[in-house]
């Protein structure tokens, strides 16, 4: 019965450990994984290979910054994307590096906590469309861009909770 009893609180302090552990929701480090899963995710780097990667303003790259509301501005991270081969390929998430954000081809995005669980987990009234709309979303950008890439634009939302993070501490 002991070594039964054992194993029990092994896996509940192993279950906490792992929570304690998680990234802090759009931390550099998250945006990091971000960057990773935006590579592995056929639709982003498909779909958004030509056209919207290559909307750069000759920089040779377009950048990606957010954050929750109620961390502020100053806790932005940033997913740089570049074209190449055709894919649109995230090529850092991390800290803000792009200083000087160009609203005519780069994106900033924030929502508060209860926002960016709608989003991430893609329920309805929380697509990108829907979400613009309603303010849930709030956007500087170039909108008209986005509203031609809606597909793309709610994978990557869904792909923000799909990461997962705790929201109980700011980065």
């Amino acid at each position: 019965m002991a070594p039964v009893r054992l194993l029990s609180a092994a896996a509940v302090l192993l279950g906490s450990s792992a929570v304690a552990h998680a990234e802090v929701f759009m931390s550099p480090q998250w945006a990091k994984q971000a960057c990773d899963a935006w590579n592995n995710n056929a639709t982003l780097t498909g779909k958004l290979g030509k056209d919207w990667a290559t909307n750069d303003n000759g920089r040779g790259y377009k950048t990606i910054q957010m954050y929750r509301d109620k961390c502020g501005l100053g806790s932005k991270v940033e997913l740089k994307i570049t074209s190449k081969d055709g894919k649109a390929i995230c090529t850092y998430g991390g800290a803000v590096t792009n200083n000087s954000p160009d609203y005519g081809v780069d994106y900033l995005m924030h929502a508060s906590d209860e926002n960016w669980t709608c989003m991430g987990e893609g329920k309805s009234g929380c697509g990108a469309m829907g979400a613009m709309a309603t303010g849930k979303l709030k956007f500087s950008g170039p909108k008209m861009e986005a509203m031609g890439v809606m597909g793309p634009f709610n994978e990557f939302l869904v792909l923000t909770g799909s990461l997962g993070g705790d929201k109980s501490a700011c980065p």
